[in-house]
């Protein structure tokens, strides 16, 4: 359940670039290059948001990405440091699998996975991901995983109960 549409100072977002395409396109004129950003904003306070820039030169293509990113920002629950359960998600071909960990354990995750994780403010998780190893996929697949995420406050709200009712039954 996240919360989309998010209204946040610019200055408190951090960008990560994730990963960088050059796709050729070959004409009869000859090869005409252009790159693909795929990038990662968060404040690394439980906001995070994701884009994909394309452009002829890598310094415009990333700048895109960022604009982008900041056009479709997420709020997820971060607890202590961690994520508050495990979660399961998959988009195309990448399957990703999240489960929270103990302080100091850090960030247990590969590539594009904890850019995401880390851009969130996550510091303590351990995270798998199967299937396709596609940076894109693997992003959309993370964010979705995290954004499915509910903490207690959120269940106690949704029930209309109390928070020792959500503990103790």
């Amino acid at each position: 359940m996240a919360i989309k549409n998010i209204n946040i100072n610019s200055e408190e977002l951090k960008d990560r670039l994730v990963a960088i395409n050059r796709v050729t396109k070959v004409t009869k004129g000859g090869r005409t290059f252009t790159f693909a950003a795929i990038v990662v904003v968060g404040n690394e306070n439980g906001v995070i948001g994701w884009g994909l820039g394309k452009a002829g030169e890598v310094t415009a293509a990333i700048a895109k990405a960022v604009e982008a990113a900041k056009k479709n920002l997420v709020q997820v629950p971060v607890l202590k440091g961690t994520v508050p359960h495990e979660a399961k998600a998959k988009f195309g071909g990448a399957d990703v699998f999240i489960m929270p960990a103990s302080t100091g354990t850090g960030v247990v995750a590969g590539g594009a996975m904890r850019a995401v994780l880390e851009s969130v403010g996550v510091k303590d998780c351990l995270a798998k991901s199967r299937g396709s190893s596609n940076p894109h996929n693997l992003v959309k697949a993370t964010i979705a995983a995290l954004t499915s995420m509910r903490d207690a406050r959120q269940v106690a709200k949704m029930r209309g109960v109390s928070m020792s009712k959500v503990f103790n039954g």
